[in-house]
């Protein structure tokens, strides 16, 4: 995936293209309390509410802020535009899981889970196993869109609470996606920023170790507390529901290595996760005797299996291609917001008048975090939480003396790994949807997302591993670190 678009910034706007920073959080506020009362109060689906809050965006845009009709179409295209793979990959990742499902690729990882994992050391191995995946094949939605549903059904069986599944695949995919340079949002980091790609990866390393290691801990406690005792007989009726139904062998793990051997090789995630689906196709038919139509037709409308066990049935009852439907509606309208809260010069403002917070280290790693995660909540798209702070800030951490990969870091700590806790973001639509989760659910135990945006403010109070221009000690930083910005005006 990559960025399709460059999102304009404060100082390419005209001085009356310009809104002033009370303008520019209008929209904002709007659509927090639009979303509030929506959710909250009505208990709507979120479909609805962000569209209220186009619609003021939009009436607010042009009749106060004078931006036309036509630029505001052209933020929501561009934005569209930006999202389109998203918006192919969750289509495509819905019709995967019906297709391995049908394959019996699931049924078999979960029945050999079964017999391989215990409920204590569950979570922790979940958590490290989608790392080294994650980091092998650079995608953090790959390995969730496949190894995470399998983990999900282990999990429940074993008497794991799926959200706690949910946030150990998440921590160790998000991990793995920082620090493999195979990733997109990693390279693309080190691209807006000037930073070398592996000077960017070394300078994550070590703080991301740190929240990841806590989060195992955190993990390997919570194995402790939730496995209790398994009643007797219950994995061995799990496992007798899925072979009563399906064919349970190694070679439905064929879809799997053709997926992850894709990926190895370097193809890109919709191919790869397109053959995936043909993969599970043609598995399901040699495996288990599915008819050509059938198989098509359970891609396009999902599973409804009847193995005579309602939690294995719940398990891996999917919604396939059409079932993502849903969950895409939303990632359109969160885009379509976010495109026209950046025609309007909105975020360019606010990330402007964020970045005249900076007096510090301190303070300049605070501001981009909170930069970063804004762009989050705004655009619902990670891209943006990494390319609009890592422009716009840019010039900060050059005057303070600080090297590159400080920016970089810090736009990936709290930018890619946040976009899974906002329940609009098509990160966390995404992940919400595939692992069957939501958001809300899953976001107290996803402790590496939650740790890793605190480790990085740590760093930025105690200076520990901040690293400094050739010459530029940090005391000689700090004598500017009073000085207003040069984008003050």
């Amino acid at each position: 995936m990559g960025l399709a678009f460059e999102p304009r910034l404060y100082e390419e706007l005209d001085a009356d293209e310009r809104p002033s920073l009370f303008e520019a959080l209008v929209p904002v506020f709007g659509m927090l309390v639009f979303l509030g009362v929506g959710i909250v109060v009505y208990g709507l689906d979120p479909q609805f509410p962000l569209f209220w809050g186009i619609s003021f965006t939009g009436l607010f845009s042009r009749y106060w802020l004078g931006i036309t009709w036509a630029e505001l179409y052209d933020g929501i295209t561009d934005s569209l535009h930006m999202g389109i793979q998203v918006i192919l990959i969750m289509f495509v990742v819905y019709a995967l899981i019906a297709t391995w499902v049908a394959a019996g690729t699931i049924p078999s990882l979960m029945y050999y889970g079964l017999d391989l994992l215990t409920p204590t050391i569950f979570l922790p191995i979940t958590a490290v196993l989608a790392s080294i995946v994650t980091f092998a094949i650079g995608s953090s939605w790959t390995a969730a869109g496949t190894l995470g549903v399998s983990f999900i059904g282990i999990g429940s069986g074993l008497g794991i609470p799926a959200p706690m599944t949910a946030g150990a695949i998440l921590s160790g995919a998000y991990m793995g996606d920082k620090q493999s340079p195979l990733s997109d949002t990693t390279n693309l980091a080190a691209a807006v920023t000037n930073t070398d790609l592996f000077d960017h990866v070394n300078a994550m390393r070590d703080s991301s170790l740190v929240a990841f290691g806590i989060a195992v801990v955190l993990y390997a406690v919570l194995g402790v507390q939730a496995s209790g005792n398994i009643p007797v007989g219950r994995i061995a009726e799990i496992q007798g529901a899925l072979t009563g139904s399906y064919a349970i062998s190694v070679l439905t793990f064929a879809p799997l290595v053709v997926t992850f051997g894709l990926a190895l090789y370097g193809v890109p995630a919709l191919p790869t996760l397109g053959a995936g689906v043909f993969a599970g196709a043609i598995t399901s038919i040699v495996m288990q005797g599915t008819a050509f139509g059938a198989v098509w037709s359970i891609a396009q409308s999902g599973t409804s299996p009847s193995t005579g066990m309602e939690l294995v049935d719940g398990l891996l009852a999917s919604g396939g291609m059409i079932g993502g439907a849903w969950v895409v509606t939303i990632a359109i309208a969160a885009l379509s917001l976010g495109g026209m809260l950046e025609r309007a010069g909105i975020l360019a403002v606010l990330a402007h008048h964020l970045g005249r917070l900076s007096r510090g280290v301190a303070s300049l790693t605070g501001v981009t975090a909170i930069s970063a995660v804004s762009m989050n909540v705004l655009a619902a798209e990670q891209y943006i939480s990494i390319v609009v702070p890592g422009i716009t800030l840019r010039n900060l951490y050059e005057e303070q003396g600080l090297q590159s990969e400080n920016l970089s870091r810090a736009i990936e700590s709290a930018g890619t790994t946040t976009s899974a806790l906002i329940p609009w973001n098509s990160g966390a639509l995404f992940m919400a949807g595939t692992l069957g989760v939501g958001t809300l659910e899953y976001a107290p135990y996803y402790f590496f997302g939650l740790l890793s945006p605190l480790v990085l403010l740590l760093m930025g109070v105690t200076g520990w591993q901040i690293t400094y221009q050739p010459g530029e000690a940090p005391s000689d930083a700090g004598d500017r670190r009073g000085s207003p910005s040069s984008t003050d005006d």
